[in-house]
Formats: structure tokens, C-alpha cells, sequence
């Protein structure tokens, strides 16, 4: 079944490929325009919250898209390539999902925009507020729009042999597009369409892989031979592992330790799935908790697809092409694939172009492109959010709605080119594999976040000298570790490790723990030795207050006053924003509990029949 074919990937298209990627660009435009038409897109609700009237189908789909965006696609395929099924315990933690109900519950009761907004709100003052704002547009350049944006490019490069820079251009300047022109309605309905495309054409090119090695019964043998013809001399990292076909690898020389795996990785979801702006804000979009609650289940449960559609491709690809996804030697990895460390990062892509027929194959670079555009477009839309919400507002409080609306577009389209000028640098790091450069950067960045999110939500007595503090400890650790990290790269194979023991002996998912909990122990300590909060601080904005009223204090004589002047505002202004109701449907209410529970089991039983 293993076949040594050329590296040779140019391909010219066919017209029923082009025909194909024209009328997914053509449809992928309609939808955006359709989408943009049917909410306000004049007013910040409209634009930033899609009107706070999405339904939980679309939600649960942009969810799902957001997550599964290009930079996922290939880096899953890619790690699955190079190490196996581990990887996929980063799709299948359902751990985070009960932390995110609770912490969504109290952010979409408080009509919060921004999840920064919601900790300013929570202990008062600016400075938390900024400082996540700009954390976060950070994570999104650093993790996000560059990631997503070189393996868009190195997916067009493979099949096409465009420059990799010039490739990204088209998908671009469409995204852009009805990002900047639709808001998040746009992005939130293009997403859902994205996501059919995304899994009718991963079924058909697994299928095509699985039949291509005999089925899957077939996979852990050719997979385990899967050595590729040029290799380094007396070493062994040109073997696949013995232990591929384990989610739980062993704790201290796993390349995923099962530590890491359990409590490491659930911090790291907590942020994504409960903090992380992209998805928050769908969720604030929702008519109500139901719907909320509905997305987040809909979203786990296509959760369960990449390992099939995305992760076991990935392995069959360095199956069937071990000497070019599989490469060692530095000479003939920059031959396949212009780097050094490793070509796994092709692995999906060199499938489509192998093995999809006419026709087909353009419906899967529609499929990358979809990936592309729907992560792109969540990053986009989100955190020209952050930054019109967090930061242009409040130095100027008395900006306009069509300024806000004029500076979130601009932000757009800064980020496009800062992104596109820190691609270089992903193309050496963390041994060419895309996924896990995502996964250390978040490691360092994201688990003081995580821990203050929690604390806030479930601790009423966390205040903001604790939390600011708390993240400042954790923000001078976790860029220590980025430093060294990006100061010793990952050694090539057969060259001895020089990097300083911090690094060869913590791996990226324990020193997530370590930090969260230092960040923990720091927020509590400095929350205990200063004033507790006020009661405005923590009313309907923790757990425990959700349903607790403000206690405001309003002269008599400022009543009388102001009620005449009220009542006739009220009739010239529009509506003031819904205020989003505590109660729910006793029948969806036990409904989404009961797939809850059923989505818990099944994740219980894939651990174990994996594991």
C-alpha cells in the first residue's frame, strides 16, 4: 500500500475544478450579502452580536467552523502524521464544555459585549480590561490569523505551486470583504455553509484514503512501516511510534503526557471554549440560554468528526508518501517542502492532490478555503471587537456609532498585515509542526487567563488587586518560557539538544498547570490580604449572584425630575437592548441536559476503547 511517489505537486486544474471553486466563492458570497441583509448592521448590537437573535443551529455550526479553521485542518493532519491519534484528545475534551455553560450563563445575563468588559464590570477599573484586550489581540496574531493564514497559503502552494504569499491574496480580499461589510451575522451564516462543505468533502476523501490501504483494520501496519528511503544514521526519529494508536502517551517521555492531556489541556480549553472572544461572542448572540446552551452541544458533538475526517487521514497520508511527509533529512525535507525540521504539515494536502479525482479536488481546495475564510472571518470580526470595545471607546467615550463601526473595519485590516509579516516565523518552529506551535504559544499566554476567568465566576471574594496581580506574575513567567522556547528551536534529528532543562524536561502542557495554578495561588493570596469587592462588582456577575437585582440608591427628587424627560426619549430613541431573561423552556432545559450527559458518555467510552 506505500507507495514513494515524487514530490512533485504542481497540478493543473481542470474545468470542472474551477467550476467548482467559482460557484462555492459565488454561493460563499450570496449567503454573506443575504446574511448582511437580514440584521442592522448601523448599530453595535447589530453589527458586534448579530442582534442577539441567532438561533442555535447557525451558532453551533460557526462554533464548530471557527475552531476547525485552515491552520486546524493541517496542523491535526499533521501531528496525526508525525505522532498519531494523541492529538486528538484536543478535539474530544468535553471537560471545558460544563465550565463554559456556567461561565457563559453569567456573561450572556449580564449583556456584556467582550469578555474583558465582563472583568472590568466585575472588579472595576480599566486596567484588567485593557491589558486582556491587548492579550488577546496578541494571541489572535500570534495563534490565529498567522497560523491560519500560512497553512491556507502552504495548502494552495502544495496543490497549485503559487508563492506563498501571493496565495493567501484571493481568500483575503474575499474574507475581508463581507467581514468588514456583514458583521457578525455575516460570518456567523457563511460559517454554517462552510461547515457542510467542510464535512461532505472530509468524508469523501476519507473514504477515498481508507479504501486507498485496505480499511481501516489495515492503518496501525502500514502506518508502523511507514519509514521513509533517505534517513539519518544511528538515529531512530525517522520510525513512526510504537505508541500511534494511544490517546494516552506516557508521562515523561510522551510527546503528549497524559498529565498534560487531562488537566493541562483542560485549561487550555477552558480559555478557548470560555474566555476566547471568537467564541464568546457567538454565544452572546444567541435569543437566549437555551439557544446558548444548544450551539455549545451541537458544536461537541461535531467535535467527534476530526479524529475520523482529519486525524486518521493525516496518518494514512504518511502511509501512503513516507518520503515526503515523513522526512528527516534536512536536505530532503527542504526539497519537499521548502523546511528544514519536517514536512508533516503536507500531510493533508498531499492527499487531495494524490489521490481526489477531477472535480473533486476542486471540491476539496473549496474545503480548505472554507476553513480558511470561516476562521479568518470569526478572528476578524472579533477582535475588531476587542479593540473598538476595550480600548478605541475608552479613550474615546464620546466616539460615535459610525466611528466605532469605522474603527473595528480599519482594525480588520491591520491585523491582515501583521499577521502576514510573522508567517516566516512559523514556518521553523516547533519541528514544522503547525498544531503544536499553536498549543505552546497558547500554553505560555493563555492559563493566567484562565485561571482569573474562573476565579471571578465562582469565587465572589476575588477582587481586582488580586486579579491584575495575578495576571502580571503570570504573564512575566509564561513569556520567560516563550523566549526560551523561541531561543532554542527544537533540535533536528540527529543533533544533539541544547536547550537549557526547563525546556527538555517540562513539557509545554505541564507548565499550563504550573502556571495556572501559580496565577491561582497569587490572585487568592492578594485577594485575601486587600478589601473584598463592592457589591455592585459581583451582582449578576458571578455564579452565585446571577439573579440578584443592583441595589441603586436614587433620590426621590432626581425621579420626579427625570420622568418626564425619560418618557419622551423613549418615544423618539429606538428600543433599549433586550435584557436577556433567567428563565428557560422546562423541556429544552432538561433536553440539552440529557445530550450533556449523553455527549459526557460517549467521550468516557472513546477514551477508553482509545486509550
Amino acid at each position: 500500500y506505500i507507495q514513494h511517489s515524487a514530490p512533485g505537486f504542481l497540478l493543473s486544474f481542470s474545468f470542472s475544478d474551477i467550476i467548482v471553486i467559482a460557484t462555492y466563492f459565488l454561493l460563499n458570497l450570496a449567503v454573506g450579502i443575504w446574511s448582511s441583509c437580514r440584521v442592522s448592521r448601523n448599530t453595535l448590537n447589530g453589527y458586534f452580536l448579530a442582534g442577539r437573535d441567532m438561533a442555535w443551529w447557525p451558532i453551533g455550526s460557526s462554533l464548530f467552523a471557527s475552531s476547525e479553521g485552515s491552520g486546524l485542518f493541517i496542523g491535526l493532519a499533521g501531528t496525526g502524521a508525525a505522532g498519531g491519534i494523541a492529538v486528538t484528545g484536543f478535539e474530544w475534551n468535553v471537560r471545558a464544555k460544563h465550565i463554559q455553560h456556567n461561565i457563559k450563563r453569567c456573561c450572556y445575563f449580564s449583556t456584556i459585549v467582550t469578555m474583558p468588559e465582563y472583568l472590568g464590570r466585575r472588579f472595576g477599573g480599566e486596567r484588567i480590561r485593557t491589558y486582556l484586550a491587548v492579550l488577546s489581540l496578541m494571541l489572535s496574531v500570534f495563534t490565529k490569523i498567522s497560523t491560519d493564514l500560512y497553512s491556507g497559503a502552504l495548502f494552495v502552494q502544495v496543490c497549485l505551486g503559487w508563492n506563498l504569499y501571493l496565495s493567501t491574496v484571493l481568500m483575503l480580499v474575499v474574507t475581508a470583504l463581507y467581514t468588514i461589510a456583514g458583521g457578525l451575522a455575516a460570518v456567523i451564516y457563511t460559517d454554517t455553509l462552510q461547515t457542510v462543505i467542510m464535512i461532505v468533502g472530509a468524508i469523501i476523501l476519507t473514504i477515498t484514503a481508507f479504501n486507498k490501504i485496505g480499511g481501516y483494520s489495515n492503518l496501525e501496519r502500514v502506518y508502523s512501516i511507514a519509514v521513509p528511503s533517505k534517513i539519518i544514521p544511528n538515529s531512530t526519529c525517522h520510525l513512526p511510534r510504537q505508541d500511534a494508536m494511544h490517546l494516552f502517551r506516557d508521562a515523561v517521555t510522551g510527546d503528549l503526557p497524559w498529565p498534560g492531556m487531562t488537566l493541562g489541556l483542560t485549561i487550555l480549553a477552558t480559555w478557548y471554549w470560555c474566555t476566547d472572544q471568537v467564541i464568546v461572542q457567538r454565544s452572546l448572540s444567541a435569543k437566549n440560554m437555551s439557544h446558548v446552551k444548544g450551539a455549545s452541544i451541537l458544536a461537541a458533538y461535531l467535535k467527534m468528526l476530526p479524529f475520523i475526517f482529519i486525524v486518521l487521514p493525516g496518518m494514512i497520508s504518511r502511509a501512503l508518501y513516507p518520503d515526503s511527509v515523513g522526512c528527516v533529512d534536512p536536505d530532503e525535507c527542504v526539497r519537499v517542502c521548502g523546511a528544514e525540521v519536517g514536512c508533516s504539515n503536507i500531510a493533508f494536502p498531499k492527499l487531495v492532490i494524490e489521490l481526489m479525482p477531477s472535480g473533486l479536488r476542486g471540491l476539496m481546495i473549496a474545503v480548505m478555503m472554507a476553513a480558511l475564510m470561516s476562521s479568518l472571518t470569526s478572528i476578524f470580526n472579533s477582535s475588531s471587537t476587542l479593540f473598538t470595545m476595550d480600548i478605541w471607546k475608552k479613550h474615546r467615550p464620546r466616539a460615535t456609532e459610525r466611528e466605532l463601526l469605522l474603527v473595528g473595519r480599519i482594525v480588520t485590516v491591520i491585523l491582515v498585515v501583521v499577521s502576514v509579516v510573522w508567517i516566516p516565523i512559523l514556518q521553523s518552529a516547533n519541528s514544522g509542526q503547525l498544531y503544536v506551535y499553536i498549543q505552546s504559544v497558547t500554553s505560555y499566554l493563555a492559563p493566567p487567563v484562565t485561571a482569573v476567568f474562573t476565579l471571578a465566576v465562582f469565587w465572589k471574594r476575588t477582587n481586582e488587586q488580586g486579579a491584575f496581580w495575578g495576571l502580571m506574575v503570570g504573564l512575566v513567567v509564561g513569556v520567560c518560557r516563550m523566549v526560551l522556547e523561541f531561543a532554542f528551536p527544537p533540535h533536528r534529528c540527529g543533533v544533539v539538544d541544547s536547550a537549557p532543562t526547563v525546556l527538555r524536561s517540562v513539557h509545554y502542557l505541564h507548565f499550563a498547570i504550573l502556571l495556572c495554578g501559580l496565577t491561582a495561588i497569587v490572585v487568592a493570596v492578594v485577594s485575601l490580604l486587600t478589601p473584598p469587592p463592592t457589591h455592585e462588582q459581583v451582582c449578576n456577575l458571578t455564579w452565585w449572584t446571577i439573579t440578584e437585582e443592583p441595589q441603586r440608591e436614587i433620590p426621590l427628587q432626581k425621579v420626579c425630575c427625570w420622568s418626564n424627560f425619560l418618557s419622551v426619549r423613549q418615544s423618539e430613541d429606538s428600543p433599549s437592548p433586550r435584557v436577556p431573561s433567567v428563565r428557560e423552556s422546562v423541556f429544552w432545559s432538561r433536553f440539552c441536559c440529557v445530550n450533556a450527559i449523553l455527549l459526557v458518555s460517549i467521550n468516557i467510552f472513546l477514551y477508553a476503547y482509545f486509550a
